[in-house]
């Protein structure tokens, strides 16, 4: 008997249901299922709930309902304890889903079987300040406040100086991420079966705009300079305000997330089919 995670969309009514086609599958063949109490009372089956911060402990398999923002959260959830992850697209884009809701079920029965593979993506460890420490699969952004102006950040990698950005922040993305928040600030996409950590500016005020792709064993090190304070956010999630002279250390993550996969189609093809790009 596998013991399964089951994390889903909030807002979504048909994540929802298919939470609950899933429970009911997995319980007819004998498979132990919990949720987040939040995700269990959300389908009706509050007895399945558990503390998140338990929900990684003995289990086999997470299943993520939603878009890429429920595979990011389940990530955070399960990756400390090595769980691999299937993603279910009921959302949007689904740059890091697997499967659509139509093929869940068969997915599953591929899983039970073995038939599948695990392909481990570079995370980040993120340091904030001593008051925080958490990973992302995606980056982690220091940015000006939603009612500041340009803030001045001083970045150092590995221990020595670089430069200070006069910007609307600086993003330090992983490969995985590179198609997130950094591509939309014009970072480079990276394939994400390489290890390394791009560093990309937002909106700088000065002449030295572009990314920087460095080497996975990079050290990197963004402290606020000046009165005006930032925000620092991992995968989205906001972790705490900075103040002059406060700062936040990116380093590669000791462990890898683990997307379950079936050998479909690989990056380069996503990249097309999601962009809409033309054989011509």
């Amino acid at each position: 008997m596998a013991t399964v995670a089951l994390l889903l969309h909030h807002e979504r009514a048909e994540a929802a249901e298919l939470a609950r086609q899933v429970v009911a599958w997995l319980a007819e063949r004998q498979q132990e299922v919990q949720l987040p109490i939040d995700d269990a009372e959300l389908i009706g089956r509050r007895d399945l709930g558990v503390d998140e911060a338990a929900l990684a402990d003995g289990c086999d398999l997470a299943i993520s309902l939603g878009g890429d923002g429920t595979m990011l959260r389940t990530v955070d959830v399960v990756a400390p304890k090595g769980v691999p992850v299937l993603g279910v697209n009921v959302g949007q884009l689904g740059y890091l889903t697997e499967v659509e809701p139509t093929d869940v079920f068969a997915a599953l029965e591929r899983v039970f079987k073995g038939e599948h593979d695990i392909e481990e993506r570079m995370m980040l460890d993120v340091r904030v300040d001593g008051r925080v420490h958490t990973l992302a699969l995606n980056e982690c952004v220091v940015e000006k406040t939603p009612v500041g102006r340009t803030v001045r950040l001083k970045v150092s990698l590995d221990g020595e100086f670089f430069t200070t950005y006069a910007a609307d922040g600086v993003i330090v993305a992983t490969p995985t991420g590179s198609t997130a928040y950094s591509f939309s600030a014009r970072g480079p996409i990276v394939d994400p079966a390489h290890r390394a950590m791009v560093i990309t500016p937002v909106s700088p005020h000065m002449l030295f705009d572009r990314s920087m792709v460095l080497a996975p064993e990079a050290a990197v090190r963004l402290e606020v300079v000046g009165h005006r304070t930032a925000m620092v956010s991992a995968d989205s999630r906001q972790l705490a305000e900075l103040s002059d002279g406060q700062a936040v250390e990116c380093t590669a993550a000791s462990m890898p997330a683990r997307l379950v996969r079936f050998g479909g189609p690989d990056f380069h093809r996503v990249l097309k089919a999601k962009f809409g790009l033309s054989d011509r």
